[in-house]
């Protein structure tokens, strides 16, 4: 596990924020009173830590030092300070610190906390700068690059399609007003044609005067506007509100998209996303299996130990099914039966992959009052690409059938059933 390095020479300070890092990130703390501490605790644990929180003015070193140091050791840094300084917060934010925090209350100590899980999850966030200005393009991505956001660049609005159209997982596009070619607002005229203002976030940014920019701007479909020259911390917070945003209605899509009992996907997501892999696959002449997965005895452990045994059961299987299969799509059709999509993979490839998981799942043991039992899959597989996506689903649940058919506990994909013709 990665740590958080805190050095605070206020014994109160330091156990409030010891205190609350328990209730607010996952990391293990290292605490420094001290610099020399905090020199030997890099040491000790050189290359484990993730981030530092640092206050400003320690007894060994009362001029910020210790900032100088934890940036020296490419840790992003985020500063508490007794009291508010222009002119200090100026020279720090220069040097290429997260944040500036005063110590004035138990919020300020939270919100520095939870500036790391912001780092922590800006990791895998992805944003596109569009700026003509090699010079502002440069200090845009620098800016983000300090709060670990990965970013990628187009010097124009025709360059920044470009770079969606082999980048999809951008969440956050930053676009510069005037520029060749084409101008941010054709810019966002266009992305909105395909993307939602919570599918993909645009910002829009201009040095010119005008006041009536900001509300073409959103008007014509940007999520929100920044004028020239801007601060670090309202570029910041503009951002993060943003970020944060997106990921409250993700989290809202997520879970409407969930099956209520075992917490995988549903029905209704499982052919939402069906078509549309399937119609990539398509286009692009590449793999899609289907997979039907059908528990075996479920009816018995119903009928035997009761329904609330046979749902905890369901649920365990769920949890293993969506473990060994996490790469890929899985939906909870309907009582004891589960799909699966499986882009990118041939038939002989998902056959090996599912035989795999039967096995796992036929191992795990669940205790009665008999004592221990075990569950049983039968499985489907069908890679044709039919006229339509409800057709590979139909052959997938035939093949699972014939799989129930043959014994039960088996694995059935297309060449299975072909080889068994030619033997019939």
């Amino acid at each position: 596990m990665q740590k958080i390095l805190i050095v605070e020479d206020s014994p109160i300070v330091a156990k409030i924020l010891l205190h609350m890092a328990k209730q607010e990130i996952e990391y293990e703390v290292v605490l420094a009173t001290t610099f020399a501490e905090a020199r030997l605790k890099c040491s000790e644990h050189e290359g484990e830590f993730f981030a530092a929180i640092v206050d400003l003015n320690l007894p060994d070193a009362p001029d910020g030092e210790v900032v100088d140091f934890t940036l020296e050791q490419k840790l992003p840094t985020i500063v508490l300070t007794g009291s508010f300084d222009d002119e200090r917060r100026e020279s720090l934010l220069s040097k290429g610190i997260v944040d500036y925090v005063t110590k004035e209350s138990r919020y300020s100590y939270q919100y520095a906390l939870r500036l790391i899980n912001r780092l922590r999850d800006n990791q895998s966030i992805k944003v596109l700068v569009v700026e003509d200005s090699s010079t502002a393009r440069k200090y845009i991505t620098g800016m983000l690059r300090r709060h670990l956001f990965k970013v990628v660049e187009a010097v124009d609005g025709i360059d920044a399609i470009k770079v969606l159209l082999s980048n999809p997982d951008i969440k956050l596009l930053i676009t510069d007003y005037n520029m060749p070619k084409m101008d941010g607002f054709e810019l966002v005229k266009n992305l909105r044609c395909k993307y939602e203002k919570f599918d993909l976030i645009i910002i829009g940014l201009s040095a010119e005067g005008q006041g009536s920019l900001s509300a073409k701007f959103i008007k014509t479909g940007a999520n929100d506007f920044l004028s020239k020259p801007f601060n670090p911390e309202e570029f910041y917070c503009r951002i993060n509100h943003n970020i944060e945003s997106l990921e409250l209605i993700e989290k809202i899509r997520d879970v409407a998209n969930r099956d209520y009992f075992t917490n995988v996907y549903s029905r209704r997501y499982f052919f939402q996303k069906g078509e549309q892999l399937w119609e990539s696959a398509k286009e692009n002449d590449t793999p899609l299996a289907v997979a039907v997965i059908n528990m075996d005895n479920f009816k018995e452990l119903n009928e035997q130990y009761g329904n609330s045994f046979a749902d905890s059961v369901l649920k365990s299987v769920a949890e293993i099914l969506e473990k060994t299969l996490f790469r890929f799509v899985l939906a909870r059709s309907s009582g004891k039966e589960f799909y699966v999509l499986l882009p990118g993979l041939d038939n002989i490839k998902a056959v090996m992959l599912l035989d795999k998981v039967r096995g796992i799942v036929s191992r795990e043991n669940f205790m009665t009052s008999d004592g221990e039992t075990y569950v049983t899959c039968s499985m489907g597989i069908s890679n044709s690409l039919h006229e339509r996506f409800l057709d590979q689903v139909a052959s997938a649940e035939t093949l699972m059938k014939h799989a129930k058919e043959s014994g039960k506990n088996i694995v059935f994909g297309e060449e299975d059933e072909e080889q068994e013709n030619e033997l019939g």
